[in-house]
């Protein structure tokens, strides 16, 4: 059973509420759905087309725990297998909810380039019900944007060796100032973070209109175990994952990692326990995040993608007990790796202004203590199962 007598950040009990959690099988969903069994006494029907993530919250207890076992958590998760784009069931969970949480999308950068029409439609059309939902039936609703919103920096259009892009002003990205700029519309990269914002600009309007009560969040690349898939194993072989699997993947297989356009895009990266106690702060303290856009990040975590690469290598080597690669990385072309179209912004530095002051949250994990966590894990998960396919036959192509 969970704690009793749990106190909101202005020391009003917290009540059990039920939460429709739509993604609730994704990376950020399972780690959501882990927190508040664990903690909490809320209610979740996860809604997803895939469970595999959380199928350990899902299943009764094993032989192993012995047949009187229950979990803390019985009966407080039920999952719901469904799409959202065409399933009248969806209306019918949302009504029996006091939250919806939005984790559904589309996010992964490779897929934008190839297919910009999916990218679109799943950001910003699969999502339009959800919203209407909310709003008609007087549902508060989580919607997770992206980082990606912001684009470019203003920084980046200025001469390389200008002092000001030296200033904070110009590349720190603040959730009530900063502009979202982006490519041309022949980049097809920015079709997500355009559909993001256009969704985001809805549900601003929606609460402007017609009272809807929203929180925004903007993940600012959440790191850990579960995210992304490895090529081949629990995904497709040509399938392109997010940086940290795909950086993973070449480690796990002993092959250079790749970096596009010589990995000079700056990054910060947050452990995904960390950015939970946000969310879970968010979902428990309504009066301080309605009407709220918060990043959600670790600005203290910034590197380039080359040095990220190089720290990877370095905590991959330590976990796996194995050598790293003499020639470590590989320098590819974005055109190359991506396809025709391709973008990036250049700098993603949250401002931590707004959340700091609304939840008082502050991220903990360094960047070193993240990695070893998320690659002990990806070592732990895949390297027997990567070791057998590549000692597999392939059939020659030529």
């Amino acid at each position: 059973m969970a704690a009793a007598g749990r106190l909101d950040l202005d020391g009003n009990p917290i009540r059990p509420m039920t939460i429709c959690m739509i993604g609730a099988g994704g990376f950020i969903g399972s780690h959501l759905c882990e927190k508040l069994m664990a903690e909490t006494p809320h209610t979740v029907l996860a809604v997803d087309v895939y469970s595999d993530k959380i199928k350990h919250l899902l299943d009764p207890p094993t032989a192993a725990e012995g047949q009187q076992a229950r979990h803390s958590w019985d009966g407080r998760i039920q999952f719901h297998r469904l799409n959202i784009k065409h399933d009248s069931r969806l209306e019918g969970l949302i009504k029996m909810s006091d939250l919806t949480i939005n984790l559904a999308a589309i996010c992964t950068p490779a897929d934008y380039n190839t297919r910009p029409l999916d990218t679109i439609y799943s950001n910003f059309i699969d999502a339009l019900p959800v919203v209407r939902y909310c709003s008609e039936n007087n549902k508060r609703l989580i919607h997770f944007s992206t980082c990606e919103v912001y684009g470019k920096t203003i920084g980046s259009f200025l001469p390389k060796d200008h002092p000001l892009r030296k200033e904070p002003d110009f590349y720190v990205l603040k959730e009530d100032a900063s502009p979202c700029i982006f490519g041309s519309i022949e980049k097809q990269r920015w079709s997500y973070a355009c559909a993001k914002q256009l969704i985001e600009r809805l549900i601003y309007a929606e609460g402007a209109e017609n009272g809807l009560e929203f929180t925004i969040v903007r993940p600012f690349n959440w790191i850990g175990p579960r995210m992304d898939f490895i090529p081949g194993i629990d995904g497709p072989s040509e399938g392109v994952p997010r940086v940290l699997a795909c950086f993973s993947n070449n480690l796990l297989r002993r092959e250079p990692l790749k970096l596009v356009d010589g990995g000079q895009s700056q990054r910060t990266f947050v452990y995904i326990k960390d950015a939970i106690e946000a969310v879970l702060l968010m979902i428990e303290n309504p009066e301080r995040a309605n009407g709220h856009i918060f990043n959600v990040g670790n600005p203290n975590n910034e590197v380039t993608v080359k040095q990220l690469a190089e720290i990877m290598t370095q905590v991959y080597s330590k976990v796996s007990g194995e050598p790293p690669l003499e020639v470590a990385t590989i320098d590819v072309s974005s055109k190359e790796f991506y396809g025709e179209g391709y973008d990036d912004s250049d700098k993603r530095i949250p401002d931590m202004t707004i959340i700091n002051k609304q939840l008082g949250w502050n991220p903990k994990t360094s960047l070193w203590d993240l990695l070893d966590s998320t690659l002990t894990y990806q070592h732990r998960t895949y390297a027997e199962a990567i070791k057998r396919a590549m000692a597999k036959p392939v059939a020659s192509s030529s």
